[in-house]
């Protein structure tokens, strides 16, 4: 191995692998020419490997210098020494020279930035000659922001954040040193969006989300015989090259309450005996009537991690592998001689799977999810269900092109879930999506350009009628408006073949480009950056100690202002709540009044014989009012019981908490909550280092109070069903405990006797419980917003010490990335119908 290899990984903090490049004889020559199988049996731990691999990747990127510039050997180095390669600051703070050599990106990222000194600078600030140079030594070049990535200016620019705290901890621990600590904690943030995909077996799922990921043998397609059985999860793995499927399991409690129910509650009459009789064969091997103990060990020896309550791993090299070794764990196939092959499945078993895609873009920040389109009778796996229905940003509906307004069933799924997506969720998307829209019968027309005419003439009619049926379908409307509401017509064959269609007409380029946009790195790059340009500013500002009469008129107003917004707040809170109370109201009045019949409509269902109904309450008292069937509509009694609550209040539920992203909460009040600093700066220039902290501190404060809100008003929705289903427990409890001859009459009568006796507090307990949420949530934002901002502005304007170090080279090159990254969105066309 010659010393380049070497130097480099001395340089790049990896000497420990030096003897695994020795042993596989790695020259300079070999070393540009490493694939992803060397690297990892090279550096085998995924941490170093992914940073080898980064410093790899930009080494090879700026082998070939520009044409425009002339590159000159750098100067020996003195004492025998590898001289250091340049600063972040000094390569960003001048314009190159024809004569200097441009540095490397990993030379601008991995060289610790100097902490600029008074003591070699004369009085007017330049820098002083070094004894033992003749000439003061040239900067070395400035790399304009438009040289580089966003990644590579976030790298950058955390590599300055990291450097500065190193000095913090070498200063006394006082409130500010603690506050600023904590301020660069805060800086690192995880932006994850869910994407929900719904649609009935054969509908295309799989292939499509193969296509829009470009991953052509992840998901199983093409088989009629099997469909997905538990809820998948894609996200990207940006750690390792390796596919990797990590498999959660139900307890093995909930399995036993399981095999409890399929003894006790279902028969061979019930819609799921057939489902239940497929878990059973599926996991066993057997008829479940022949089983003497299901929770022996012996059916669980290839998968400890169930009985251990632990998540199962596997990692493979390609999509292909972990598609085949993970089967038996997503996929319930129907046809006997496959199942024969697969031997023993864990399907059942299966809470979730969650698949990782190496070094996928599109999966970085975006987490796409394969739903069953009503829940799940597992009670955990329902929960699980419910809580990522309820986080979707976006929710595709899939369905063929040929059945899309006539087939019932995804525009029931979409119904179903539509107050759980809307005014209980934060989807701000319905992409309705028709597959296989190149399927049409090519031997009637003569050209390619004919049976493409053809297609695109018959997507545009699917287009229209999905359109239409949509303005009909007015529960799902009180939830979405028509904005928020596309249709797509997607070939995913066509993607990749091309027989017929361009790539842009098969519509798959567009939903891409949507969750290029839903990854929005410039966004998570601008706040980081501006976080980081707010705490340079306060570790500089504490050290203008000169301008205490500017802070103390500053302070003043800012108090005085703080005041006004949290009046405007607090008004806009108390408004929302007084109109929510008269809603309520009304609701009470109306759930009181139609009480009879709607427990008559729940306990006497039409067309339901009483032998199956029996069935049916029996497992509606065990899981405390929620019916799952793997046919038909699910039934929750609680549900049905706070309908009149929830319909009162869904329209102002919807223009109070707007899940659309240009629209905040509270009439924007929120939104617009403002100190007026940047006003103020421009009146108050010598305290401008401060301002400019306590701007980034409020547009942060207003991100995440948008989230708190965001997550509490789901529960504040909920709290209607929540609070009923609290009361009802009780006659649940005494209904589990009939049996025998007359068992449904007395169930019945158990829970009307119930429901009359506490009717009249029920619903006005419902009522005043949401009120009570809001009052808290009206408080909590109050505190958040006066705490938060007071402490900063006290710490930012009452707080002086010269012995923080002089940051001002830092914050002039962050804030030159900050703006150059504020006049630079992102443009990508958005997904058009």
């Amino acid at each position: 191995m010659d010393t380049f290899v070497k130097n480099k990984l001395h340089e790049w903090g990896l000497s420990k692998w030096i003897p695994n490049f020795e042993d596989e004889e790695i020259n300079e020559q070999s070393f540009y020419l490493l694939d992803d199988g060397l690297i990892h049996q090279l550096i085998p731990k995924g941490g170093p490997r992914m940073i080898f691999k980064g410093k790899l990747k930009l080494l090879k990127e700026t082998q070939n210098p520009p044409s425009n510039q002339e590159v000159v050997a750098a100067p020996p180095p003195e004492d025998k020494s590898m001289t250091p390669p340049p600063s972040f600051l000094e390569m960003v703070d001048s314009p190159p020279s024809a004569t200097q050599t441009p540095p490397t990106p990993q030379e601008m990222l991995y060289s610790p930035p100097p902490v600029p000194s008074t003591s070699d600078r004369d009085d007017t600030g330049k820098r002083l000659l070094d004894p033992k140079e003749e000439t003061p030594r040239k900067r070395q070049c400035v790399i304009s922001p438009d040289s580089f990535s966003e990644s590579v200016i976030r790298a950058g620019v955390r590599h300055t954040i990291d450097f500065v705290t190193e000095k913090l901890q070498n200063k006394d621990n006082t409130r500010l040193n603690a506050f600023l600590k904590d301020k660069i904690k805060d800086l690192m943030t995880e932006k994850r969006e869910l994407v929900g995909v719904f649609g009935k077996t054969g509908a295309g799922k799989s292939s499509l989300i193969n296509a829009v990921i470009e991953e052509k043998e992840l998901l199983p397609s093409g088989d009629v015989d099997a469909c997905t059985s538990v809820m998948i999860k894609l996200e990207a793995n940006m750690d390792t090259p390796r596919y990797e499927a990590h498999i959660e399991f139900i307890t093995p409690e909930e399995w036993k309450d399981e095999l409890w129910s399929m003894e006790n509650v279902l028969d061979e009459h019930d819609d799921d005996y057939s489902a239940t009789k497929e878990k059973i064969s599926a996991l066993y091997e057997q008829d479940w009537k022949e089983i003497s103990n299901g929770m022996d060990n012996k059916y669980f020896k290839e998968i400890p991690e169930f009985l251990q309550s632990r998540k199962k791993i596997i990692k493979c090299d390609s999509a292909k592998e972990l598609a085949a070794k993970c089967v038996k764990y997503t996929r319930n196939d129907s046809n006997v001689e496959k199942c024969k092959e697969l031997k023993r499945q864990y399907w059942p078993l299966v809470k979730c799977v969650t698949l990782r895609v190496p070094g996928n873009d599109l999966l970085q920040h975006v987490t796409i999810v394969d739903l069953p389109g009503t829940g799940d009778r597992n009670k955990s796996r329902d929960k699980m269900w419910k809580e990522i229905v309820g986080n979707c940003s976006t929710v595709w509906i899939v369905t063929e092109t040929t059945r899309a307004t006539a087939e019932k069933e995804p525009w029931e799924i979409l119904e179903n879930a539509s107050s759980l997506m809307g005014n209980g969720g934060e989807c701000q998307h319905i992409h309705f999506i028709c597959t296989k829209s190149d399927q049409i019968n090519d031997s009637d027309f003569k050209s390619r350009d004919e049976v493409r005419n053809r297609v695109l003439e018959r997507n545009e009619k699917a287009k229209h009628g999905v359109m239409k049926q949509f303005s009909k379908e007015n529960e799902i409307k009180k939830h979405f408006s028509d904005d928020s509401f596309k249709v797509f017509t997607v070939s995913s064959k066509e993607f990749l073949k091309n027989k017929y269609l361009e790539r842009d007409e098969t519509e798959i380029p567009q939903l891409q480009n949507f969750l290029k946009d839903l990854n929005d790195s410039h966004s998570e790059t601008l706040n980081y950056v501006s976080g980081a340009r707010g705490i340079l500013s306060l570790i500089q500002g504490t050290r203008c100690m000169e301008v205490a009469g500017k802070k103390a008129e500053v302070y003043k107003e800012l108090e005085e202002k703080m005041r006004d917004e949290l009046d405007k707040v607090k008004k806009s809170v108390e408004e929302a709540h007084s109109a929510f109370e008269s809603h309520l109201a009304e609701g009470v009045e109306e759930s009181l009044r139609l009480c009879d019949k709607t427990m008559k409509s729940i306990l006497e269902p039409p067309r339901t014989k009483g032998s199956s109904f029996h069935k049916i309450l029996k497992y509606v008292v065990q899981n405390n009012g929620a019916y799952k069937s793997k046919k038909g509509k699910p039934k929750n009694l609680n549900e049905k019981l706070s309908s009149h609550l929830t319909d009162s209040i869904d329209a102002e539920f919807k223009k109070t908490f707007p899940n659309e992203s240009n629209s905040g909460p509270f009439k924007n009040v929120i939104k617009e909550f403002s100190l007026n600093t940047e006003t103020l700066i421009q009146k108050y220039d010598d305290v401008k280092l401060q301002l400019t902290f306590l701007k980034t501190e409020e547009d942060k404060l207003k991100l995440q109070l948008h989230k708190i809100v965001r997550d509490r008003k789901k529960k504040i929705y909920s709290s209607l069903t929540d609070t009923i289903e609290a009361n009802m427990k009780t006659c649940y409890d005494e209904a589990k405990e009939i049996c025998g001859p007359g068992s449904l009459l007395k169930m019945r009568e158990i829970i009307l006797t119930h429901v009359h006796g506490t009717r009249n507090t029920m619903f006005e307990m419902a009522k005043k419980n949401m009120l009570t949420q809001l009052d808290a949530l009206k408080g909590e934002i109050l505190k958040k917003l006066e705490e938060t901002l007071m402490e900063s502005i006290e710490l930012a304007l009452k707080t002086d010490s010269d012995s923080f170090p002089d940051v001002s080279g830092e914050l002039n090159i962050v804030t030159k990335y900050y703006t150059h990254l504020e006049g630079r969105p992102e443009e990508r066309p958005g997904p058009s119908n």
